[in-house]
C-alpha cells in the first residue's frame, strides 16, 4: 500500500509576527531572520529528494517559507500549489490574504516566476466571509477539506510512496492537524517558526471522510521525547481552553458558526 506522509511546516517569521501593532500589515513578508529561518531549514530538512509534492497556503510569506524552505525541489521542477484552505484564521490584515490578480503579477516575473501554481486561487478566497470566515466551524470545515485534497494529491504520480510538504500558519495548525498540544507556547500557537512536524492518514484505506492525521512516532519523539499521543479527551479540554485564548485574543470566534 502507497504510504504518504504529510510533512507540516509553519512559515517563517514575518514582519507582523514582531509586534502587535505589525496586525495591521496587509499580507506581510518575511523579515530577514525569516529568511535565515527559511535557509536553515533548507540546509537541515532530511532527505529533501524524497517530496513529491510543495502545497502553501496563499498567503505571501507561507509561499515564500515554501521556496526558500525546499530550493532542492522547485529546482527539480515542483511548483508550489497554492491552496486557499490552508489560509490563517483570523480576518486581521496580517491574515487576509492578496488578491489573486496580485499574487498572479508577483510570481510571474522575477527569481520565482513560474514556480507557483495558482489555479485553484479564486477572487473571494480572501474575502473571510462563508466558508473563508474567522468562525471555528468554518475554520474545521476548510481543514477537513484540506485533508481530504491532500489525501487524493497524495494517490497522484506513480505508485511510490509520497511526502507531501504543506506550508501554513500557526493557529490554523491545530485544526488542520487536530492536534492542539502545547497551544499557547507562542501567540496563539504551540509551532515554532519553520518548525515542522510529519503526519500520516489514521484510515490507510482511505474511507475516513474527516480524513484525521497522526503524528509518525518518528516526528513525535524527535519533538517531544514520546511516541504517545493524547487521548481524545486531552485534544478536546485542550482544544476548548485554545479557542476561548484564540477568541480573547481575535484570532478566531471560538462561538460563532453562523458565518458558515
Amino acid at each position: 500500500m502507497v504510504k504518504t506522509i504529510i510533512t507540516c511546516v509553519r512559515h517563517a517569521q514575518g514582519y507582523h509576527n514582531v509586534s502587535t501593532a505589525n496586525h495591521a500589515l496587509p499580507d506581510p513578508d518575511l523579515t530577514p531572520l525569516g529568511e535565515s529561518q527559511c535557509r536553515t531549514l533548507a540546509a537541515s530538512f532530511p532527505e529533501p529528494s524524497k517530496i513529491t509534492h510543495l502545497v502553501a497556503s496563499p498567503l505571501r510569506r507561507t509561499l515564500y517559507t515554501c521556496l526558500l524552505s525546499f530550493p532542492t525541489a522547485v529546482a527539480a521542477g515542483l511548483k508550489v500549489l497554492a491552496l486557499p484552505e490552508l489560509q490563517e484564521t483570523s480576518d486581521l490584515p496580517c491574515d487576509t490574504g492578496s488578491a489573486p490578480s496580485k499574487l498572479q503579477a508577483e510570481f510571474s516575473t522575477g527569481q520565482f516566476a513560474g514556480t507557483v501554481d495558482l489555479s485553484r486561487v479564486e477572487e473571494g478566497w480572501n474575502s473571510k466571509t462563508g466558508r473563508w470566515s474567522p468562525a471555528s466551524g468554518a475554520i474545521e470545515a476548510r481543514a477537513r477539506d484540506a485533508r481530504l485534497f491532500l489525501r487524493e494529491l497524495g494517490k497522484q504520480g506513480g505508485d511510490g510512496d509520497k511526502e507531501i510538504i504543506v506550508v501554513t500558519h500557526g493557529g490554523y495548525l491545530h485544526y488542520f492537524t487536530e492536534d492542539w498540544d502545547g497551544y499557547g507556547k507562542f501567540t496563539g500557537t504551540g509551532w515554532a517558526n519553520t518548525e515542522f512536524r510529519s503526519y500520516e492518514f489514521v484510515d490507510k484505506t482511505g474511507g475516513d471522510q474527516n480524513a484525521s492525521l497522526i503524528e509518525t512516532k518518528e516526528s513525535r519523539a524527535r519533538r517531544v521525547g514520546s511516541t504517545k499521543p493524547l487521548t481524545a479527551d486531552e485534544q478536546r479540554e485542550l482544544r476548548a481552553s485554545a479557542e476561548r485564548a484564540a477568541a480573547d485574543q481575535g484570532f478566531v470566534n471560538g462561538g460563532d458558526n453562523a458565518k458558515l
